[in-house]
């Protein structure tokens, strides 16, 4: 498909730069049949008991830093660890740095760099893998989006306005945004209403930053990130479904990870490595009956996603309501509901 096919215009103020305080106050579109709006708050009588949410654990990491090659300034995003004390990233100016080169965050925080191609670099940092925690959490910022970094700085609040209440191994550069919706309060009441919950794991990379410059869908390919569903996990999908429940995947994170794990029957089978799949309209959905997941970019490989799993008509009718009716759009914006389609 040619990705204008994905396009829309959102008015620059439609983009949230904080989320809803409390989250769960955030705005809700439901996309079945018809819309209806709602708020998040209202999840637990829009779902039905027995219900099986997918939610990804994954933690962002402050994979932004800040240094200098010399006299020149360098921004790096770490994005994939190679080894102890050893990250891939994208580094801005990556042109201006050679094999060789040392790039000092800090007085104690430095590391020696190799480029690659697609401005991305090696990076051999002179510290074992504690220290470098500890350097990382202190010297590091949260990996904010493009479209929030162009508005504002990354500031304290980030550091857990930016992580889902369900963040317990870390290796994200991204959040998953969906989760962001979900505090204590409101899974035990989505509990207490007999929906339950599976976790998963999706370290989401930086693909999700990454614009589509192609002209057609096909000759687009993501980058790969590293998943894991283990085995209890896969048994409880499978049951789920074997019993005719509803699996309700919880972001886009959740449902390529289950995708990737699934056989052609929609067995989901334990899962441990590198998925790159890239689902959009054709895509036969195996798993997931149900998807919640933020308003995204357009013709980013998140809107290709939604519009496959609901519709791309349906989706581009849903966000026109939604940009008329003042919704909020992105990783801090607000949420929506899909049905899957056909």
């Amino acid at each position: 498909m040619r990705v204008d096919d994905f396009d829309f215009e959102l008015p620059p103020g439609r983009i949230a730069l904080r989320p809803a305080r409390p989250r769960e106050s955030a705005r809700l579109l439901v996309v079945d049949d018809g819309l209806s709006d709602h708020v998040v708050d209202e999840l637990p009588g829009l779902l039905r008991p027995g219900d099986l949410m997918v939610v990804n654990d994954t933690a962002v990491i402050p994979a932004q830093l800040a240094g200098l090659r010399g006299t020149t300034e360098v921004a790096v995003t770490l994005h994939k660890q190679l080894g102890p004390g050893r990250w891939q990233g994208f580094a801005q100016p990556a042109r201006r740095l050679h094999p060789g080169d040392t790039i000092t965050f800090a007085d104690d925080f430095s590391a020696a760099v190799r480029r690659r191609d697609g401005g991305q670099v090696d990076l051999d940092f002179d510290c074992d893998a504690a220290a470098f925690a500890d350097r990382l959490a202190r010297h590091g910022t949260m990996p904010l989006p493009p479209y929030i970094r162009r508005r504002r700085a990354a500031d304290a609040a980030d550091r857990t306005d930016y992580q889902t209440v369900f963040a317990a191994r870390e290796g994200a550069v991204a959040a998953p945004t969906a989760g962001l919706h979900f505090t204590p309060e409101l899974l035990a009441r989505l509990e207490a209403g007999g929906i339950e919950r599976v976790t998963v794991t999706l370290h989401v990379g930086p693909g999700t930053f990454l614009p589509v410059t192609v002209v057609d869908t096909q000759a687009h390919r993501m980058l790969p990130e590293y998943g894991m569903i283990d085995a209890a996990a896969a048994e409880r999908l499978n049951r789920a479904r074997a019993e005719g429940r509803r699996i309700v995947a919880i972001g886009s994170t959740s449902l390529r990870l289950i995708e990737s794990a699934a056989d052609a029957a929609g067995t989901v089978r334990p899962f441990a490595g590198e998925t790159a799949l890239f689902i959009t309209p054709g895509h036969r959905f195996k798993v997931a009956d149900l998807m919640f997941t933020n308003f995204h970019l357009p013709r980013s490989t998140l809107f290709m996603l939604v519009a496959a799993f609901a519709g791309l008509e349906r989706m581009h009718h849903a966000y026109a309501h939604a940009i008329t009716q003042g919704y909020r759009f992105y990783s801090y914006g607000d949420a929506c509901l899909l049905r899957r389609g056909g």
